[in-house]
């Protein structure tokens, strides 16, 4: 299997919102196998399809502990229906936004709504730790990055830090 490109940050492919999986066929599922591969090489726990530079409305996730317990799931165009609540992602990070941890304000508990890999309707009810995954790869869907979440201070720092890298 392929280990995919991630894309990074400030990459402006992150900032487009993608377009709905229309047929769930067989590239759909080499994408997803790509993308799971992808996922645990990088020591991930989610990744948006957007994030390895396919344009669809597809997410992966796995938060399950260790290695040996490995049970990553599928979630092809996620909406989130209801939100409740408010908790403090302690330290999150990003695949696309590397070296760089933030608290984030996150739903507490959400609805989400979508398929599974085999076109099945999915209704996922999630709180804590399951939430913020979701809520974090479900931005990534509508072009949203978890930085827009942090301070603009922290923001502009990170940016900074950013673009001398670059120039280097």
């Amino acid at each position: 299997m392929p280990l995919l490109n991630i894309v990074t940050y400030p990459d402006e492919f992150l900032r487009q919102p993608v377009k709905p999986v229309k047929n769930i066929d067989g590239t759909t599922q080499k994408m997803v196998e790509d993308m799971s591969y992808t996922m645990y090489n990088s020591k991930g726990v989610g990744l948006a399809a957007i994030q390895v530079g396919f344009d669809k409305s597809l997410i992966i996730f796995d938060v399950s502990p260790g290695e040996e317990k490995r049970s990553f799931q599928v979630l092809i165009n996620p909406k989130i229906i209801e939100s409740n609540g408010r908790i403090i992602s302690e330290k999150e990070g990003c695949l696309s936004v590397p070296d760089l941890k933030a608290d984030v304000k996150r739903a507490k508990s959400i609805l989400v709504e979508g398929f599974d890999r085999e076109g099945k309707p999915m209704r996922i009810d999630a709180e804590g730790y399951l939430a913020i995954v979701l809520q974090h790869e479900i931005d990534h869907l509508n072009g949203i990055l978890f930085i827009d979440h942090i301070s603009a201070l922290k923001r502009e720092l990170y940016k900074r830090r950013i673009k001398k890298q670059l120039r280097k």
